[in-house]
């Protein structure tokens, strides 16, 4: 794991030719974790995320016919990896569905992944979050003006010399907040007992068995079986997991795709995804604990092999060709050797299989990203202006990479570029969030640069730009 930069949201104006995109910010590398902020400007709050090429490509395999059904693939959601090991997921407004990779590495099923996803669509597709903002309105109003009516009773008792009257409306204004709390919680379990209907009519709809969103409440409810007990069930904002394992049980059976087995492609490239999250957030004596010599399988060595680039870099290269000879066009593998010798001290070595999964998969701009990473660090510069071109397009691709805007200004730096590195240097730091060294870069660029011309403006916005305020956390 690689904490290359801190990431936050980033906003921006659009004036003529200047743009700063409204975007969350994320780098690209395989299995990088990075902090992200998340929620509007006064509500952030900072989340670990991973990026993997292997994993978003499956991810969105498993959403596409979803998000389909739900009428919300002309607007897809970004699907976002959270490093959290929890059975977790959420969806902060229309744009992002983020999901715990304990979500992935929990489901022994692409179905239960995929019922998650589903789930997740039908709040889209509901517009509940919209509906939640008036909801959480309607409540705040119900506790101000229940506080309102228990203060005016508790005034009034002390008026009338009662007593017992003002200890009553105080009590009452008390009580407001608890009453406009369970109002909202109460609206919150309907919606997401809506979003399991939802998500049972996306699975049909599409020819998927519901199994697998049933085995997610059943494992939800083991977990839940010893609280459930203290749960006051009026207090909580999902309904308790064995009501809704019982709620879709009927339904679910009735499906006709009930029995129908899981696709053989996605649970292979299920079961290595598992195996490669695991090995890329622990240690490696756990991975292979978790995966032992004895295990032949595709995964059990893939996750060998990550364990082994974690603990030798370099040296695990042969035990990585040995994972290629299984599948010669698997671009992920060859991915796995590029940063085992990169972590090896090598990137000279590590240029050939970077090129190897681009040249397999052409539009994955994270291969792009490591290739022009390891083309920099080649210190070659013959390399250089290659490196320019392929950090361009990785960050026309996505651009909210960090690490490729940072690579790129190194790479105009050792051409001599230094106006182009100061305002690559500015644009990666408003990705990773640090908009005050983002703006003395930009204005140093400025000097340099052409007065009105597009890098000028650029850099001219991102003097100009005002982040939002943020609360004291």
């Amino acid at each position: 794991m690689h904490p290359f930069m801190s990431v936050s949201a980033m906003t921006g104006r659009k004036t003529g030719r200047r743009l700063i995109r409204k975007t969350v910010a994320m780098a690209c590398s395989a299995a990088i974790l990075l902090p992200f902020a998340v929620g509007p400007a006064n509500a952030q709050r900072s989340l670990p995320l991973i990026r993997d090429a292997e994993t978003e490509a499956l991810m969105k395999d498993y959403a596409k016919p979803i998000f389909k059904a739900a009428g919300i693939s002309n607007s897809a959601p970004e699907i976002i990896l959270v490093n959290d090991k929890s059975f977790n997921a959420f969806v902060p407004d229309s744009r992002r569905m983020f999901i715990n990779i304990g979500v992935i590495m929990e489901a022994e099923t692409p179905g239960e992944v995929i019922g998650v996803i589903a789930h997740e669509s039908g709040h889209i597709a509901g517009r509940h979050l919209v509906r939640l903002r008036s909801a959480v309105a309607n409540a705040q109003i119900m506790t101000v003006l229940g506080t309102l009516l228990g203060v005016g009773a508790a005034a009034a008792g002390a008026a009338a010399g009662s007593g017992q009257a003002a200890s009553g409306g105080a009590a009452a204004a008390m009580g407001a907040g608890s009453a406009g709390q369970r109002s909202l919680l109460a609206y919150q379990r309907g919606e997401e007992a809506a979003a399991d209907r939802a998500a049972l009519k996306y699975l049909e709809a599409t020819g998927q068995s519901p199994r697998g969103l049933l085995k997610t409440f059943e494992r939800m409810s083991q977990q839940q079986m010893f609280a459930r007990q203290y749960a006051d069930p009026y207090a909580q904002s999902h309904p308790m997991a064995q009501d809704r394992y019982n709620s879709l049980l009927h339904d679910a059976e009735q499906s006709k795709y009930f029995d129908k087995p899981e696709d053989y492609v996605l649970q292979y490239r299920h079961d290595l995804v598992r195996a490669k999250l695991f090995a890329y957030t622990s240690h490696p004596s756990a991975t292979l604990r978790a995966y032992p010599r004895s295990d032949k399988s595709p995964a059990a060595q893939y996750a060998r092999a990550i364990a082994a680039m974690k603990s030798r870099g370099k040296g695990a290269v042969k035990e990585i060709d040995a994972l290629i000879r299984t599948q010669p066009n698997n671009p992920y593998y060859y991915e796995l050797k590029g940063q085992a010798l990169l972590e090896g001290g090598d990137p000279k070595a590590a240029i050939a299989p970077f090129r190897k999964a681009l040249s397999i998969k052409p539009q994955e701009p994270q291969f792009m990203v490591w290739l022009g990473y390891a083309l920099v660090g080649a210190n070659n510069p013959a390399h250089l202006p290659e490196a320019e071109r392929v950090l361009k397009q990785a960050i026309h691709r996505d651009e909210n990479s960090g690490v490729a805007y940072s690579q790129l200004a190194i790479a105009h730096g050792r051409q001599g570029e230094r106006a182009e590195a100061d305002l690559a240097t500015a644009k990666g730091l408003m990705v990773s969030g640090d908009f005050q060294a983002a703006k003395r870069y930009a204005a140093r660029a400025q000097q340099s640069l052409k007065h009105g011309s597009p890098a000028w403006l650029q850099a001219d916005d991102i003097v100009a730009y005002k982040p939002p305020n943020l609360p004291n956390r």
